[in-house]
């Protein structure tokens, strides 16, 4: 006998089941989302280091490092001699006591692909992809039903009725 005020636990597990699996589908798109964003910000300052020039400037004095600049002229200690003419010029780096280094980083301009200088297998690859993404989405030509040739069932028990509740 079955009380109308009793929940079958057969029903309680599937509400329990789709409250979790709804729960997890929830979860999986808010760090799908999450994800994704972080890999565009990643995209974008790569896209950025790779294209900005970077120079970095050194002055020693006397074998110490004394400025570190980014970008721009390093400072000098003030200890260098102001140059006079060409020929002085040698003769002051030889016995100057101050060094400068510099480290300069060109970035890439072209941001352009050419497609003009592919090679064989590229092309190849690049028109089978083309090929197989344009046929990807073409439908059948007839309907296909697996299931034709299988009887149904036999029906022993109307379990519709079964699990039926009928308040008097």
């Amino acid at each position: 006998m079955v009380y109308p005020d009793t929940i079958n636990p057969k029903i309680s597990l599937i509400i329990c089941w789709e409250i979790i699996s709804y729960s997890l589908i929830r979860i999986f798109v808010v760090v799908k989302d999450f994800a994704f964003k972080i890999v565009s910000i990643s995209m974008a300052l790569l896209l950025l280091a790779s294209t900005t020039s970077w120079t970095v400037e050194k002055h020693f004095c006397m074998g110490h490092l004394v400025d570190l600049a980014f970008f721009a002229d390093a400072e000098d200690c003030g200890m260098s001699m102001d140059i006079m003419n060409d020929d002085d010029l040698t003769m002051q780096q030889e016995s100057s006591c101050c060094s400068e280094e510099v480290i300069f980083v060109d970035g890439q301009d072209d941001l352009k692909i050419s497609f003009d200088n592919l090679t064989f297998e590229q092309q190849l690859f690049v028109t089978s992809f083309a090929y197989s993404y344009i046929n990807l989405f073409e439908g059948l030509e007839e309907n296909v039903t697996l299931y034709q040739e299988y009887k149904p069932p036999l029906v022993i028990r109307q379990i519709y009725k079964i699990d039926e509740t009928y308040l008097i």
